[in-house]
């Protein structure tokens, strides 16, 4: 609940910044400046330490981060806490892995804040869905292999898998699932389904950030590799024929050391 007790002169204010995949130097000047000039930051699991460093010295900073199956606040706690500090302190900067818009449930925080009188602005990140498959060279689109890519939530906030899984194996399109690690057997098999059981896979961990970690096999493959590798969550899953693209580098490279 809010404590108006507390209310500050300052103007209540919102901004949703878009911290990007991970790495610090991925993150926009804009999101760095937007940092600067702010009161309190509240901030998400995903955002890595080295991003936390622009947030200036004195400022007030919490953690309200959120994995998989590890919640340290609901949403409906986090809707509330921006408001609360946005009449306590002034300036909230929620700051927010990816973009805020791809799955960051930023349109739910703006929604609540600006029907508590908190003036609201968004700063848009570098997603996770486009940069860490660019991580291993493997580009979304492709002329004359992909003309488009779908963006997918690997299960539903009731843990059922979404849907669109079904309507995405189905297309020809790059097929990027986010929150879908546990699932994985599960999405493959909708794959598996529709005839794509040899369409090429990658999973990428901690995507962009040094730690990072991939495997890439097929849809029939890939659950099994994946779980010899140890890859963990936060991963993303990329489907389709451009996944080749890192395989082909990958030769390439192979080859080049045998040669020296």
């Amino acid at each position: 609940m809010i404590d108006t007790i507390s209310i500050i002169e300052k103007e209540p204010r919102l901004t949703l910044v878009g911290a990007g995949p991970g790495d610090a130097e991925l993150i926009t000047i804009k999101a760095i400046n937007v940092l600067k000039k702010a009161d309190v930051v509240l901030y998400d699991a995903l955002v890595s330490a080295d991003i936390l460093e622009w947030i200036p010295k004195g400022v007030p900073a919490f953690s309200v981060g959120k994995r998989a199956g590890e919640h340290s606040y609901k949403q409906e706690e986090i809707n509330e806490l921006i408001v609360d500090f946005a009449y306590r302190y002034g300036h909230v900067v929620r700051l927010k892995g990816g973009d805020p818009f791809v799955f960051g449930r930023g349109s739910e925080e703006i929604e609540y804040a600006e029907a508590h009188g908190v003036h609201t602005d968004v700063v848009p990140g570098i997603s996770s869905a486009v940069a860490v498959p660019a991580s291993l060279k493997i580009p979304v689109t492709a002329r004359g292999i992909s003309e488009s890519f779908w963006v997918v939530t690997g299960t539903t906030k009731t843990g059922a898998i979404s849907a669109d899984i079904a309507l995405a194996a189905q297309s020809t399109a790059t097929i990027v699932i986010l929150m879908g690690l546990n699932k994985l057997p599960e999405i493959m098999q909708a794959f598996a389904d529709h005839g794509k059981a040899d369409i090429p896979v990658a999973v990428v961990q901690n995507g962009s950030l040094p730690s990072q970690k991939s495997v890439i096999g097929t849809v029939h493959s890939i659950a099994e590799q994946a779980q010899a590798s140890g890859i963990g969550s936060p991963a993303i899953i990329i489907v389709g024929e451009v996944v080749r693209y890192a395989q082909a580098l990958e030769k390439v490279v192979v080859a080049t050391k045998s040669i020296a």
